[in-house]
């Protein structure tokens, strides 16, 4: 009997030590580094495929005659474009033009967003008075924002930031208040129980369980404020301000150049596309191996 006995507690602390093995292979994250050659199959050769097919498709249709010239032009007229700014030096300054307004007018919203956002999430009275007006601003076209902007700064830099700021912080707040509303009770209250409060249960708890929802917020705040600019490029154009996309856009509009508008598009939809690939996606990427989402099986 006693034999019996001790085999059934030696089995039960195999079996114990097996289950825990399995559990910590399980939260393991693979650190590996991913191959080259699987790299470029996987995440370079399928966008390069796509825009490969996009071309092809354009130019059919301009061999087609589906419409004339002036209304869609062939991609080899709006390469001439792209050599011409290259030759005049004056392709990345228009291009640095945007995307440095963009991404100090975005550090500008992030900087008001993220407290806002904790303040109307953790704060009654806030959510319930400041809330609803975060969701309709959110809603409202950038565009609008335009006009009285022009009206009280004037045409200069500061309007393209006030438009990026009422763009991008209703939606990095929002985002914020929505990682906050997902934070699981539990987490809190054993925060309180180690002494994790006010500031330092929000920095050491909350923001770390509300990052996919912040994450989220920031993509979405980056797309309104790249959104925001282009409207305000578009709309208050003006020697003074520099040439950016959304004036090189409005330019080929005035002087009918379609070749022109394309590369103005192209190169707003390319820049916007980039900003994603580099900064956000590597960051969303890491919040979620942190909890273990990214594990290869």
């Amino acid at each position: 009997m006693a034999s019996t006995e001790t085999t059934a507690k030696v089995t039960k602390s195999d079996d114990l030590a097996g289950l825990e093995a399995g559990l910590d292979a399980l939260d393991a994250v693979q650190s590996h580094r991913t191959p080259v050659r699987e790299v470029l199959l996987k995440k370079v050769l399928p966008p390069l495929t796509a825009v490969a097919l996009v071309i092809v498709v354009w130019q059919v249709l301009v061999w087609g005659k589906v419409t004339d010239e002036g209304s869609l032009p062939a991609p080899s007229a709006v390469w001439t474009s792209v050599s011409d700014l290259w030759l005049q030096g004056s392709l990345l300054e228009i291009v640095w033009t945007s995307i440095s307004r963009g991404l100090l007018g975005f550090l500008l919203a992030l900087a008001i967003g993220t407290p806002l956002g904790l303040l109307v999430a953790r704060v009654k009275f806030v959510r319930a008075a400041i809330g609803p007006i975060l969701s309709g601003l959110q809603s409202l076209p950038s565009v609008a924002w335009v006009p009285p902007a022009v009206i009280w700064l004037g045409l200069n830099n500061q309007m393209m930031y006030a438009v990026i700021l009422l763009g991008a912080v209703p939606s990095i707040a929002n985002g914020l208040v929505s990682g906050v509303d997902q934070v699981p009770p539990l987490f809190l209250r054993a925060g309180r129980t180690m002494g994790a409060t006010g500031l330092r249960g929000t920095w050491h708890i909350v923001m770390p369980a509300a990052l996919p929802g912040y994450v989220a917020g920031l993509k979405q705040g980056w797309a309104f404020s790249w959104r925001s600019l282009m409207a305000a490029e578009i709309i208050a154009s003006s020697p003074d301000l520099g040439l950016g996309l959304g004036q090189l856009l409005e330019n080929g509009r005035n002087n009918s150049d379609m070749p022109g508008v394309f590369l103005a598009i192209l190169l707003i939809l390319i820049v916007g596309i980039a900003i994603d690939l580099l900064i956000f996606s590597p960051l969303e990427r890491a919040v979620l191996r942190g909890r273990g989402l990214l594990v290869k099986s």
